[in-house]
């Protein structure tokens, strides 16, 4: 079976040289790739990823606005959000929104705002979320909880937190987005984390064209080396990596209704 890659960037400069080429070879016949969901970051990411989803008919689009780029933001952007997720039968989820708190800016208090505000959009147009949260777990699940986030399920993309952390997710029914991260040598603490969330919770992703895997590290990433991340858990649960495969594309199917 081939892989359903929930977490890509291929509106992203990295792919200017090769981009419809690449796409079109991972989703040949005899491509790697089942279906790509193009995650929007910023506006302009949007409109690209409802572009690309445009081009191929097994690219699809997730719309949303990166919590490192809500400083200026506008009702008026939200209400373009919304008219995406509503119209386009393509847009299958709101994100990646959320939280980092790895640099100072913008302010915590902007970026919970927009975090809450498009959790309620999500909610209003019936859509999962893809969540980023980065050195912010605590005010993540607390956003989470403020919007009754389990009556509008997502995934919490390229999981950082601790095992504990997880099963506080997963009281809120939430998926846990696996990339790149899990092959490196010193993700002991994620590592762990997989090993503890059940394999019906978890789905593949590479968010490239960043955190390609091992033997690829430094490279860029790009949908294709999901195997090594399949095959990665594969050995932390003790399966065959094409039954990592198997299950997590049926929950990518759950999870986005497609």
């Amino acid at each position: 079976m081939k892989i359903y890659e929930t977490h890509a960037h291929y509106d992203d400069c990295a792919f200017d040289e090769d981009r419809d080429r690449l796409i079109g070879q991972m989703l040949s016949e005899d491509g790697v790739v089942e279906q790509i969901i193009n995650v929007g970051a910023s506006m302009e990411g949007c409109h690209k990823s409802l572009a690309l989803a445009k081009k191929f008919d097994k690219v699809y689009a997730s719309v949303g606005i990166h919590p490192q780029e809500v400083e200026n933001l506008t009702e008026r952007d939200m209400e373009w959000l919304r008219n995406a997720a509503e119209t386009n039968e393509k847009v299958l989820a709101i994100g990646e929104i959320g939280l980092d708190y790895h640099y100072p800016e913008p302010l915590k208090e902007v970026q919970i705002m927009w975090f809450r505000r498009q959790l309620a959009l999500a909610r209003e147009v019936n859509k999962p979320v893809i969540i980023h949260s980065r050195e912010a777990c605590s005010d993540t699940l607390r956003c989470m909880k403020l919007e009754n986030a389990r009556d509008i399920g997502g995934v919490i993309h390229c999981y950082s937190y601790t095992k504990e952390a997880a099963r506080d997710f997963l009281k809120m029914g939430f998926y846990f987005g696996i990339g790149g991260v899990v092959t490196f040598k010193n993700a002991k603490k994620l590592v762990s984390a997989v090993e503890e969330i059940p394999i019906e919770k978890i789905i593949l992703e590479t968010d490239c064209p960043y955190m390609a895997p091992e033997p690829h590290r430094g490279e860029r990433n790009y949908s294709g080396y999901i195997v090594h991340v399949a095959e990665r858990i594969g050995q932390l649960k003790g399966m065959p990596a094409q039954e990592v495969i198997d299950i997590t594309n049926e929950n990518a199917h759950r999870l986005f209704g497609n």
